[in-house]
C-alpha cells in the first residue's frame, strides 16, 4: 500500500511526573534509592544477596561517566569503512575511554497498593544500556537487548500487593559494541503503571487529522483497548483549559475504537508557535470509569512536495538541523531535562529548527521539549542492521529484535508533533547487495504499518552503490550523508524529486584554538591534538560548511541539512582517533561543555534571521606573532563591514557569491598582528554603519567572572544551573590562552554536579570540583536539592581573585 506523505495529525504527550493518580490508574516513577554494583553476581542468589556495600543511586544513572579515562578500555583495531579506510588500524578513545564495558546490577524495593480484582501492573523502561534482564521477586520477567529501545513488561502475576517487592536488573555492555560512547546503566526513566483490566493499551493510541483548515480540524483518534462493552469519552481543551470539543463513542472494532472530533478555529503547532492542546480520554464499562489518559497534543499539517520538500502548515520549510548523540557531555548518558533544554535553547538562538537523533532512538524528554519549543525532529532507530560495523553491535540482535524495536519506537513516540520523519538506519553496510535492499523495504513497511502518516529515510553514505542497486530509490526520503559531488546525479536518478542532507559538514575545530597558516585542509593533525577554529578543516570524507551552504542556497530540491554535530560528544575523536590523550569529538558547533565555537556564529548568521550576528575571530593575544600575517574573519548577517586594528582601517569587505568562502564570510587575510584593539563596523545594504564590535589584547589573568544560564531553578532534586567561568584580566577582558587550575565549592540548597572545559584531550574527571580552564573558559554545573533555598558557588584559582554567585532554588 502506498504510504500517505501528506498528513495532518495531532499529538500525544504523556506528562512525566513522580506520581500521577486518577481514580483508575497510578503512574509511579521509580527514580530514587536504587542499589547498584558494577560487577557480575549470581542472579539465583539475588534475593538473599547482601547489598549493604552497594552504591545508592538515583535513576537515570550512568555508571561509567565518573571514569577514570583509560585508553586501554576501548582500544579497537578496526577498519572503519564509513571513514573510507582501506586497512585496519588501532583506535583509542573511540568510545570515550570511559569504563562502560562490563556488568552492572541494579536493585530496588517498592510497594504496590492492594490490587483490585484483575488490575494490571506494567513496568516500563525508556532505555537501559544494555541487554537488560529483569527479575521481580526472584522470577525473571524478560529481557530486552537493545540499549536505546523502549520496552515494558506486564508483571501483574509476580507482584505481592501491599508488600515489599524486589526489582532487579542486570545490564551488560560488551567490548566493541559501539562506535561512540553509549553510556552504561539505567540511563532513562523507569515507571510503574497500575491500571484496571479494562484499559487503554500501553502506547496504543494514535491521533491524526485527515482534514484541517482555518475554520476546522478533523481530529481522528484510534485507540487500542483491553476490554469489551466499553465507551470512550474524549474532551479537548485549549492551552487555557477551556473546553473546545468533545465526543463519545461506543463502537469497537476488534480491540480498536475510533473517534472523529471537530476542533473549531484550530491553533496550529508550528516552529514559531508550538501550540499544544490537552485531551482527556476516559474509558467506561457501563457507567463505571475504568481508565483515563490525560494528553497534550498539537495540530499541524505536513506534506513533502516534489522539488520543494517539507511543507509545514502550507509553508516550504528547509531543515536547518543538527545531529545530536544522546550523551550530555560531563553528565554522560543519564537523561536530564534541564540539560536537554539548555542544548535546545542554545540551538534555538543559533536559528536551528530541526534535530536528528543520531544514531539512536530519542528520549521522551527530548521529544517533549522539541514539542514545546518548536523543533522538527528526525527520529532514528539503528546504526547497524544485519551486517556489523563493530563485532558486538546491534547486528547480533537484528534478525530477532528489529521489528519489535521499531514497533516500540513508533508506538511510544508517534504522537509527538515534532517528529516529521523516521530513519530506519545510518550508513548501514547493508547498502551493498540485494539483501540490503530487501531489508530496507521490510523496515520501511513496518514504519508505514505502525504510522502511515510519516515518510522514512536512511542516512546513505554509499550513494554511488545505492544509485545502482535500487536501495535509494525505494526510500520515501533519500538521505545523503556527505557525498556532495553526487547530489546532482542523485536528484536526476532517484524518483522522489528531492534529496535531504541527512548528515553534512563534519567540520572539525577546537574552541578558541587557531592554527597558522590559515588554509583549507583534510585530516590535518597538530602536535597538541587540537583542530583550528578558523573552520576550514574537515575529514577525508567530509567538507567545510560553505560547501553545503552552496547546495542549500541554489537548489530547491535540496530540502535541508542536518549538520554533524550540534554539540561535541564523547568518543570518535577524529582526526585524532590514533592519538592519546584524545577522547571526545571535534565535530560540534558547540564544545562538550556547551560553549559555542566560532562556527556557531557562522551558522547563526545564516539561520537566525531575526537577531543580529557580528562575530570576530581569532582572539587577539599573539605574543611572538608581532608583524606576522594573522587573518581575521567576521561572521555576520550583514553583507559588508570594515575592520580596524588600533584605529587603522584594514579595508572594507563585502560578501561575494562568486567564490565559495566569500559567500558567507568576511575575510581579511593580510592583517599584521600588533597588540591592542581590533574593531569591526558592519554596514547595512545602504552603506550605513549599523553595528560594531571590539576585541582587546588581554593582560595577565587577574580574576574570574561567573555567568549562569539560569539564576532561578526548581527545588526538585534534578534541576540544573550551568555557570560559565571566565578567566579575565583586571579590565574584564577574557584571557583567551588562560589554563589556570580552578576549584569549586558549592554550599546551601544544592550540590556540585559536574565541570567541563571543552578540551577533547583533558583527562580531568568531570565529577571532581577542580579543572583547568581551556582557552580561558569552562562550565560548572550545580544541581538543586529538594528543599528550597540559595545555592552558592565559589570559584577560586591560584593567583586569581575568587568569585561567588548565588542560584535560587524555589
Amino acid at each position: 500500500m502506498k504510504p500517505i506523505y501528506s498528513f495532518l495529525f495531532l499529538v500525544i504527550l504523556f506528562a512525566s511526573c513522580a506520581k500521577t493518580e486518577t481514580t483508575t490508574r497510578t503512574t509511579q516513577s521509580l527514580s530514587n534509592e536504587w542499589k547498584f554494583i558494577n560487577e557480575d553476581i549470581t542472579h539465583a542468589q539475588l534475593p538473599e544477596t547482601d547489598v549493604s556495600h552497594w552504591e545508592t543511586v538515583d535513576i537515570p544513572h550512568d555508571w561509567a561517566i565518573k571514569g577514570p579515562f583509560n585508553k586501554e578500555i576501548d582500544a579497537q583495531k578496526v577498519q572503519v569503512t564509513q571513514d573510507m579506510e582501506k586497512t585496519a588500524r588501532l583506535r583509542t578513545g573511540r568510545t570515550g575511554a570511559l569504563p562502560h564495558i562490563g556488568v552492572g546490577w541494579y536493585r530496588k524495593t517498592f510497594k504496590v497498593p492492594a490490587l483490585m480484582s484483575g488490575q494490571k501492573v506494567l513496568l516500563v523502561f525508556d532505555g537501559a544500556m544494555s541487554d537488560a534482564h529483569v527479575w521481580i521477586n526472584g522470577t525473571k520477567v524478560g529481557n530486552h537487548p537493545y540499549g536505546y529501545a523502549y520496552f515494558y513488561f506486564d508483571i501483574s502475576e509476580h507482584i505481592k500487593p501491599g508488600q515489599e517487592n524486589l526489582l532487579a536488573v542486570r545490564l551488560e555492555n560488551k567490548e566493541s559494541s559501539s562506535r561512540w560512547y553509549p553510556g552504561a546503566g539505567i540511563y532513562r526513566k523507569v515507571q510503574l503503571i497500575v491500571k484496571n483490566q479494562v484499559n487503554f493499551k500501553q502506547w496504543g493510541t494514535f491521533i491524526s487529522t485527515p482534514f484541517v483548515s482555518e475554520e476546522m480540524a478533523q481530529v481522528n483518534i484510534k485507540a487500542e483497548i483491553n476490554g469489551e462493552d466499553v465507551k470512550v469519552l474524549t474532551e479537548i481543551k485549549d492551552a487555557d483549559g477551556k473546553l473546545v470539543a468533545s465526543n463519545t463513542s461506543n463502537e469497537i472494532f476488534g480491540n480498536k475504537t475510533e473517534q472523529n472530533i471537530a476542533v473549531p478555529n484550530p491553533k496550529l503547532w508550528d516552529i514559531e508557535t508550538p501550540y499544544l492542546y490537552t485531551a482527556t480520554m476516559k474509558l467506561y464499562q457501563g457507567n463505571t470509569l475504568k481508565d483515563e489518559q490525560n494528553i497534550r497534543f498539537g495540530i499541524r499539517s505536513v506534506e513533502y512536495k516534489r522539488g520543494f520538500g517539507l511543507v509545514l502548515n502550507g509553508n516550504v520549510t528547509k531543515f536547518k538541523g543538527v545531529c545530536l548523540h544522546h550523551d550530555l557531555g560531563p553528565l554522560g548518558a543519564a537523561v536530564n531535562k534541564a540539560a536537554l533544554k539548555r542544548q535546545l535553547t542554545i540551538l534555538k538562538d543559533m536559528g536551528c529548527n530541526a534535530i536528528r537523533s543520531s544514531h539512536n532512538m530519542p528520549s521522551i524528554e527530548q521529544l517533549e521539549l522539541c514539542d514545546e519549543m518548536g523543533f522538527i525532529f528526525l527520529a532514528e532507530s539503528f546504526d547497524e542492521w544485519a551486517k556489523p560495523k563493530v563485532k558486538n553491535g546491534y547486528n547480533r540482535f537484528f534478525n530477532e529484535w528489529a521489528e519489535k524495536d521499531v514497533v516500540n519506537l513508533v508506538r511510544a513516540t508517534r504522537n509527538h508533533p515534532c517528529i516529521v520523519m523516521w530513519s530506519s538506519g545510518n550508513e548501514v553496510p547493508d547498502q551493498w547487495g540485494n539483501e540490503g535492499v530487501k531489508l530496507a523495504k521490510w523496515l520501511q513497511d513496518i514504519f508505514h504499518r505502525e504510522d502511515p502518516t510519516r515518510p522514512v529515510t536512511v542516512g546513505m553514505d554509499q550513494v554511488g552503490n545505492t544509485l545502482k542497486n535500487g536501495f535509494g530509490a525505494i526510500m520515501d526520503i533519500p538521505g545523503l550523508n556527505y557525498r556532495l559531488p553526487l547530489y546532482n546525479e542523485a536528484y536526476e536518478r532517484f524518483p522522489q524529486g528531492f534529496i535531504l542532507g541527512s548528515e553534512t559538514a563534519s567540520t572539525v575545530s577546537s574552541r578558541g584554538v587557531y592554527k597558522f597558516p590559515v588554509e583549507q585542509a583534510k585530516m590535518k593533525r597538530y602536535d597538541d591534538f587540537q583542530s583550528s577554529s578558523y573552520d576550514l578543516e574537515a575529514c577525508s570524507w567530509s567538507n567545510i560548511p560553505d560547501e553545503d551552504f552552496y547546495w542549500q542556497d541554489n537548489f530547491d530540491w535540496v530540502i535541508g541539512e542536518f549538520v554533524w554535530t550540534g554539540f561535541d560528544y564523547l568518543g570518535e575523536p577524529t582526526p585524532y582517533n590514533e592519538a592519546w590523550p584524545s577522547r571526545s569529538s571535534y565535530f560540534g558547533i558547540c564544545d562538550l561543555a556547551g560553549l559555542p565555537k566560532d562556527r556557531f556564529y557562522l551558522y547563526r548568521s545564516r539561520w537566525n534571521t531575526t537577531d543580529e550576528t557580528l562575530h570576530l575571530l581569532p582572539h587577539w593575544n599573539w605574543q611572538g606573532r608581532e608583524g606576522k600575517s594573522t587573518p581575521v574573519f567576521v561572521y555576520t548577517n550583514y553583507n559588508s563591514a570594515e575592520l580596524f586594528v588600533n584605529g587603522k582601517s584594514q579595508g572594507i569587505r563585502t560578501k561575494n557569491k562568486e567564490t565559495l568562502l566569500t559567500r558567507n564570510r568576511l575575510m581579511w587575510m593580510d592583517v599584521k598582528y600588533e597588540p591592542g584593539t581590533v574593531k569591526v563596523v558592519a554596514f547595512d545594504d545602504d552603506g550605513n554603519a549599523v553595528a560594531e564590535k571590539e576585541m582587546h589584547t588581554a593582560g595577565a589573568p587577574h580574576h574570574v567572572e561567573l555567568m549562569a544560564d539560569r539564576t532561578n531553578i526548581s527545588a526538585d532534586g534534578n534541576d540544573l544551573s550551568y555557570i560559565t567561568v571566565s578567566v579575565v584580566d583586571k579590565n574584564g577582558n577574557l584571557c583567551p590562552t588562560a589554563d589556570n587550575q580552578l576549584s569549586f565549592s558549592v554550599s546551601g540548597a544544592g550540590k556540585f554536579r559536574a565541570v567541563c572545559n571543552g578540551d577533547a584531550t583533558s583527562l580531568e574527571l568531570f565529577h571532581l570540583p577542580t579543572m583547568k580552564a581551556f582557552c580561558g573558559l569552562l562550565v560548572v554545573t550545580v544541581q538543586a536539592a529538594k528543599n528550597p533555598g540559595e545555592i552558592e558557588l565559589e570559584v577560586s584559582g591560584e593567583n586569581l581573585q575568587s568569585k561567588k554567585i548565588v542560584i535560587n532554588a524555589k
